[in-house]
């Protein structure tokens, strides 16, 4: 009963991202759920420290070096200010900048795509005398989409594909057809809404040189397409991902140019602790037993996990109510790991639900801060006029391939 009540607790502050009255947010009280589970008995110290999944944290950990060496090395800038040279055609400029937002998205963690280039767009758009609303929310979901396609492409996906010991390789090619059909299909929406709204008048705003951005170094960027390029060929190997992952992405720290301490800022460190609170809660009410009453009691009234429609509905709705993370590490421990196809759905589900709301996720929220810096205002209804189509076209995509397959 104590687990329940801390479990319950926790996860209801993470749904609200505060507790009335005080400045805590997600991560802050998912460390006080993980201090009760073990103050309160639930779990021991011992347990505590046994139940965090290091792999998992190892990979996300290096991925984070990887794409700041790429920031660092003005990659995003760079990629940002070619993809600019077809504004003067907007409809395509909004289909290349979808793609590559989907593209980088798979091959990196989807939120530092959008740290890095929400806002140059933000910016470059209003220069150009470009609408910014709708290609932003194409950034935010071809980022959302395109990362689900890969099990590195996103936190959840990595936690699922360590967890359930997937292979890189059959997870891509099971995973690529619906990604690709939802990303044309989420292209095709906001061109629909926008399609007398893409071009505002041409306004002046300050010149680029105070923003701050990296500017572009060669050997810099090449460095860091170098290690991507044999980080994937490593994923295709037996070699442990997260072993993979932590070497390349070492090699890149003995830099003559940039120093350690500028790469390591730009890790997120709320992330990986926000990851360790979560093993520990989860942990905690899986010693309790909650989760096998709950698919026992399912099961009895005809509902299984292993169904795709019942899988992804539940992790739609868990996955809006407290994020996709906290929902996948509740889910997980339902699944089985001796069939692999439970496993994706949930990777593509709870990665797709992020798109129905504005809070549905992280990548959603960095888009929308960086935007307003720049003077874009896009709400939780205009993200939502958008979001939701989007999302329910996804979905259906998913439960039709998985019923094709």
């Amino acid at each position: 009963m104590t687990a329940l009540i801390i479990f319950l607790v926790s996860y209801l502050g993470i749904a609200m991202g505060r507790i009335p009255g005080l400045t805590v947010d997600r991560v802050g009280i998912a460390i006080l759920g993980a201090i009760a589970m073990v103050a309160f008995g639930a779990v021991s110290p011992q347990e505590a420290v046994r139940c965090i999944d290091f792999p998992t944290l190892c990979l996300l950990y290096g991925l984070m070096i990887i794409s700041a060496q790429l920031r660092l090395g003005g990659f995003y800038t760079a990629t940002a200010e070619k993809v600019l040279k077809f504004s003067d055609r907007p409809r395509l400029f909004l289909l290349v900048s979808m793609l590559l937002s989907a593209v980088l998205s798979a091959l990196l963690a989807n939120d530092i795509i959008c740290f890095a280039m929400a806002p140059i767009l933000a910016y470059s758009l209003k220069r150009a005398g470009l609408n910014p609303v709708p290609f932003l929310l194409g950034l935010a979901m071809s980022s959302n989409i395109g990362s689900a396609s890969t099990l590195i492409g996103n936190p959840q996906n990595m936690l699922i594909g360590q967890v359930g010991r997937l292979s890189f390789q059959a997870f891509f090619l099971w995973a690529f057809i619906p990604s690709f059909i939802s990303l044309v299909a989420a292209f095709g929406i906001i061109i629909i809404f926008y399609r007398q709204n893409l071009i505002v008048e041409r306004i002046e705003i300050m010149d680029q040189n105070g923003l701050g951005w990296p500017q572009f170094d060669g050997w810099q960027t090449g460095k860091g397409i170098v290690a991507v390029a044999v980080l994937v060929g490593l994923y295709l190997t037996d070699i442990p991902r997260d072993l993979s992952t932590l070497t390349v992405a070492g090699s890149l720290l003995l830099s003559r140019k940039i120093k350690s301490r500028e790469i390591m800022a730009l890790v997120d460190w709320h992330l990986i602790t926000l990851f360790c609170a979560l093993f520990i809660i989860i942990h905690g009410i899986t010693l309790a037993h909650l989760p096998e009453q709950v698919l026992k009691f399912l099961s009895q009234k005809g509902f299984e996990l292993t169904q795709p429609v019942f899988l992804t509905g539940v992790s739609v709705i868990v996955s809006n109510l407290f994020s996709n993370v906290p929902a996948v590490m509740l889910v997980i421990p339902c699944l089985s790991k001796t069939i692999p196809e439970p496993w994706y759905i949930l990777a593509l589900s709870s990665t797709f639900a992020g798109n129905l709301f504005l809070l549905g996720s992280i990548a959603n929220l960095i888009v929308v801060e960086k935007a307003l810096g720049h003077g874009v205002l896009i709400s939780f209804k205009e993200h939502a006029r958008i979001g939701i189509p989007v999302t329910i076209l996804s979905l259906l995509v998913l439960v039709g391939w998985t019923f094709l397959i």
